[in-house]
């Protein structure tokens, strides 16, 4: 067993984080002394390096929870991921050091840079398609109660009912579309996006904040998801990503 302590400086956390994992459910000891000394044990610890892997990946505590404790969760399946995510990041880092190579290089006379070689490396879009394509699998592998769900609430429909629905989400995409000139934080924007909250939980399933944070996720991860929305307006997917982030953001407090 070791204590709270033990187990903050071997990983480097603080003794108040591990002690808000207890509280809120995350990582509850596997015992506590009579004097009140929480006490984690080796199963303990391999929880916690997912939690951390886990959140290294931008993914919410909440998330995290709800994985972790899914009866389906498979931990060697979960590293495999962890471990192409963290390749993808190891990759970036090994381009940006040669992209600074080449920039001295060319800076002392040796060698002459194109100028889009200045670059390499130092855009964040492929990583952040990569973290999107992780937490969309994520969710997808822990969360199939909510698709079972969604064909469910399908199947009762009659084709009329169909039609209305398919209607009332394209009328909330063009909505949304007809803003992309705009921001995302746009109360316009947010109102639609509000809506569209509402359209899921009213005809599909109960989409949480976490939920509906990781659909957005599939938007622009899943090529599915993007062409169909991009179908109405080109980029439309990332616009829908972005503004739904920024209501999850707002409601989340």
């Amino acid at each position: 067993m070791y204590q709270v302590k033990e187990v903050a400086a071997m990983i480097g956390v603080s003794i108040r984080t591990l002690h808000h994992y207890d509280q809120i459910g995350l990582l509850i000891p596997a015992t506590t002394t009579e004097a009140g000394y929480r006490l984690y044990s080796d199963e303990n610890l391999e929880r916690l390096q997912q939690v951390l892997f886990f959140k290294e990946m931008g993914i919410s505590l909440q998330e995290i929870q709800q994985i972790l404790d899914h009866p389906g969760f498979d931990r060697e399946r979960a590293l495999c991921l962890h471990r192409e995510a963290l390749l993808q990041k190891k990759n970036r880092l090994e381009t940006m050091i040669t992209t600074i190579d080449k920039t001295l290089d060319h800076m002392k006379g040796e060698k002459r840079m194109e100028k889009e070689e200045l670059f390499s490396g130092l855009s964040k879009k492929e990583i952040e398609a990569h973290q999107q394509k992780y937490r969309a699998e994520v969710k997808e592998k822990y969360a199939p109660e909510l698709v079972a769900e969604s064909e469910r609430r399908s199947a009762s429909y009659s084709s009329a009912q169909w039609e209305k629905i398919q209607q009332e989400a394209d009328a909330i995409f063009w909505r949304i579309a007809k803003r992309m000139d705009g921001v995302a934080t746009d109360e316009h924007v947010q109102e639609a996006v509000a809506q569209w909250h509402q359209h899921i939980n009213s005809h599909f399933y109960e989409c949480k904040l976490d939920t509906f944070r990781g659909l957005a996720d599939l938007y622009v991860a899943d090529e599915r998801f993007r062409q169909n929305i991009d179908h109405i307006h080109v980029g439309l997917a990332q616009f829908m990503h972005d503004a739904m982030h920024v209501y999850c953001d707002q409601h989340d407090r």
